[in-house]
């Protein structure tokens, strides 16, 4: 399959190999009400980078690792934490930031790997890796005004990653890297989750972050080889970038879209990568 795209398409948006602060191996990335870019660090760091790409800042930072992020729409900033197994939740205007969620009286989050703000139902859901060779329960989801929840999708995924939600907020999308494939978890009417349906399977890459753009074509992030891949709503998967060398694209994991720009974190590497895919993002807050 031959790339859409050619790589010189995709280009460093922020190099952080000797910035200060230093970027160091990026996990994810997501966009602010402003257009700035915000990622994650190894040792747990919370960065802002400004929209022209001249600055990076050190915002806050839990001591762990930071996994996926995302933004609700009063500009709080969910964390997955590795080192942790909680969420963080970071007011971006105080700077203050706490304990959002561990799991339940029930049971603990095992790998809380990535976080999606479903404004309609005022919750966020968190993708529970649980472990690399053994399939586990999944997805949990919590309410966002006091941090309480459950584990919502309890069946075995085979390492539950990248999430998005679709345009209509019925559907959660879920990655499962060990399985290559992308699952799709329908949300009832009464907010339960549905029965998991196989999306795209067969993948011939390890997924990693998904997004959505505006006529719902499904960018893929693969974690290995470094490639992006893009699917049309009927599931027809082009591939769309390619890189053999994985410099400018390098074990690309979580992806977020800017109008027409879709931003990736580069965990093999200290920089924030752009592509220009000339369709306009999903902003789902």
């Amino acid at each position: 399959m031959n790339p859409l795209f050619p790589l010189e398409r995709a280009a460093l948006f922020f190099d952080g190999t000797f910035s200060e602060p230093r970027l160091a191996h990026p996990e994810c990335v997501a966009v602010d009400a402003e257009g700035h870019i915000w990622c994650g660090g190894e040792h747990g760091e919370i960065y802002r980078i400004w929209r022209d790409g001249s600055k990076i800042e050190l915002i806050a930072s839990t001591g762990g690792f930071t996994l996926g992020i995302a933004f609700d729409a009063h500009g709080n900033l969910y964390s997955c934490d590795l080192k942790h197994a909680a969420v963080f939740r970071l007011n971006t205007a105080t700077r203050q930031l706490e304990t959002f969620a561990t799991g339940s009286a029930q049971r603990l989050i095992r790998i809380p790997n990535f976080p999606v703000v479903d404004a309609a139902r005022n919750c966020l859901y968190v993708s529970d890796s649980h472990d690399q060779k053994a399939p586990g329960p999944g997805v949990w989801r919590f309410d966002v005004l006091s941090g309480q929840g459950a584990l919502w999708y309890a069946e075995p995924m085979h390492f539950a990653n990248g999430m998005a939600l679709s345009a209509s907020g019925n559907e959660l999308y879920v990655v499962e890297t060990f399985a290559h494939r992308i699952s799709k978890i329908p949300i009832r009417a009464d907010g339960s989750a549905g029965s998991k349906e196989i999306f795209l399977q067969n993948l011939p890459c390890l997924p990693d972050g998904i997004a959505f753009d505006a006529e719902q074509n499904l960018y893929i992030a693969c974690y290995e080889p470094s490639r992006l891949y893009r699917v049309r709503p009927d599931g027809h998967m082009d591939l769309l970038i390619d890189d053999p060398d994985a410099h400018t694209l390098c074990h690309p994991t979580n992806c977020a879209f800017r109008g027409t720009t879709l931003f990736t974190a580069n965990l093999g590497r200290w920089h924030i990568t752009q592509v220009d895919v000339g369709v306009e993002g999903l902003q789902l807050l």
